[in-house]
C-alpha cells in the first residue's frame, strides 16, 4: 500500500537524485515539519531509491468523465470549445459525479508520486470551485487556470487558443492586473497560433508540437517554459513522428521544457509512462526527461528538487525485491522501466 506521509517529520535512508542535477548519492535525508533539513552521506549501497516528486504540468482532469468513450474526429471536434466532444459531456454530467470524477484522477497521480499539478479548467468559477473540492485534503494539490471567469478565483487563466477567443487582450489585461498566471495552448496542430500567444508575454505555453525554430528560439530566450504532452499528440493525431513535439530541438536551444498528460479523457495522468513515451520515441537523454517531470513545479513556486531548505516532495522506490536493483544507471532506469506499482511511498508536503 502507498502511503503518502504529509507534513511530518522522518528520516530516510537510500539512492537518492539530489538537486537539479539529478546527481545519485546514498544518503539519509531528514524531514522536520515538512521541509528538508538535511541531506548527509551514508555508508553502502542502498536498495531504496528517493526520487523528486513530479510535478504535471498539464492536465484537464475534468476530462475524466469521459474517458475512453467512443469517439473519432478531428482536434476541433473533440475538444475545442466551446462545442466539442468533451464540452459537451461535461455540460451534461452532474456535479457529484464531476467531482468525484475528478478526485479520482489526482489519486491516481498522488499514488504515482506526483505531487502537484497544473489543471486547465473549464466551467467558469464553478468549474475551478469543484476542482478545489476534489483535491480537498489530499497533497497532490492543483495549480488551477480557470477560464470563462474561473480566472477571478483560480490561480491564473488558461486559453484553449487565440484562435478560440475573441477578446484575449481583456482578458490577459485582467488576469495580469490581478497578479494572475497566464498561459496559452499553442502550436498543437499548427504554428500559426504561436506567435500572438507568444505577444501576451505568457508563463507557460501548452504544446508547441509544430513551432518553427524562430518561435523556439524566442521561447529560449524569453525563458517561457513549454509544457509538452507527446503521449496526447500522438492520440489525437497531430503528431505522427519524433520531429514533433520537437524536443529534442527545443532542449537544444535551451527551452524550459515541462511534461504534461493532458486530457484524461485520452492519456492516464501517469508522469511514468509518459517518460517512458518520450524516451522510446524521442531518444532524449533520461536526466532531461526527468528534469522535465520534475521542473514544473516552479509553476507553483516552489521546487520538487531534493535540496536541503525546500519543502518535502519525493518518491521512495523500492528495489529491493525487483530486477531494478541490478540497473547501471539508476536514472535511465526510473525514466524506462518504473510505474505507479513500484512506488513503496510519498512523503509530500501540502501547501
Amino acid at each position: 500500500m502507498v502511503r503518502p506521509m504529509q507534513s511530518h517529520s522522518c528520516t530516510v535512508t537510500g539512492l537518492a537524485l539530489l538537486g537539479d542535477e539529478l546527481r545519485p548519492e546514498t544518503v539519509s535525508i531528514t524531514v522536520e515539519k515538512g521541509i528538508i533539513r538535511s541531506i548527509e552521506p551514508a555508508a553502502g549501497a542502498s536498495d531504496v531509491w528517493i526520487i523528486p516528486a513530479f510535478f504535471n504540468a498539464h492536465t484537464h482532469c475534468g476530462d475524466t468523465v469521459a474517458m475512453d468513450c467512443p469517439c473519432t474526429g478531428s482536434l476541433t471536434e473533440l475538444v475545442t470549445p466551446p462545442n466539442g466532444l468533451k464540452h459537451r459531456i461535461l455540460a451534461e454530467t452532474p456535479r457529484d459525479r464531476l467531482v468525484a470524477a475528478m478526485r479520482a484522477s489526482i489519486e491516481t497521480m498522488q499514488r504515482s508520486g506526483t505531487a502537484g499539478f497544473a489543471d486547465f479548467r473549464e466551467g467558469g468559477s464553478d468549474g475551478v470551485a469543484a476542482l478545489r473540492e476534489a483535491a480537498a485534503g489530499l497533497a497532490c494539490r492543483p495549480l488551477i487556470f480557470g477560464r470563462d471567469g474561473g480566472e477571478k478565483i483560480g490561480d491564473g487563466l488558461g486559453i484553449s487558443s487565440v484562435r478560440d477567443v475573441k477578446d484575449a487582450e481583456r482578458q490577459v489585461a485582467r488576469a495580469r492586473a490581478e497578479g494572475k498566471l497566464v498561459a496559452f495552448h499553442a502550436g498543437e496542430r499548427d504554428p500559426h497560433d504561436v506567435n500572438a500567444a507568444l505577444a501576451f508575454d505568457p508563463d507557460l505555453l501548452v504544446h508547441c508540437t509544430h513551432a518553427t525554430e524562430k518561435q523556439l528560439r524566442e521561447c529560449a530566450d524569453r525563458d517561457i517554459p513549454i509544457a509538452i504532452c507527446a503521449r496526447s499528440n500522438w492520440i489525437l493525431g497531430v503528431a505522427e513522428r519524433p520531429a514533433h513535439p520537437p524536443v529534442q530541438r527545443m532542449l537544444a536551444l535551451g527551452c524550459r521544457v515541462y511534461l504534461g498528460t493532458d486530457n484524461v479523457m485520452f492519456v492516464h495522468p501517469d508522469i511514468f509512462g509518459e517518460m517512458a513515451f518520450i524516451s522510446s520515441v524521442y531518444r532524449v537523454p533520461p536526466e532531461e526527461i526527468l528534469r522535465a517531470a520534475v521542473a514544473g513545479s516552479r509553476l507553483s513556486g516552489q521546487t520538487y528538487f531534493l535540496q536541503e531548505g525546500k519543502s518535502a516532495n519525493f518518491t521512495v522506490i523500492n528495489a529491493r525485491d525487483a530486477n531494478i536493483r541490478f540497473t547501471r544507471d539508476p536514472i535511465a532506469t526510473v525514466v524506462r522501466r518504473l510505474s505507479p506499482a513500484a512506488v513503496e511511498q510519498n512523503v509530500l508536503t501540502m501547501r
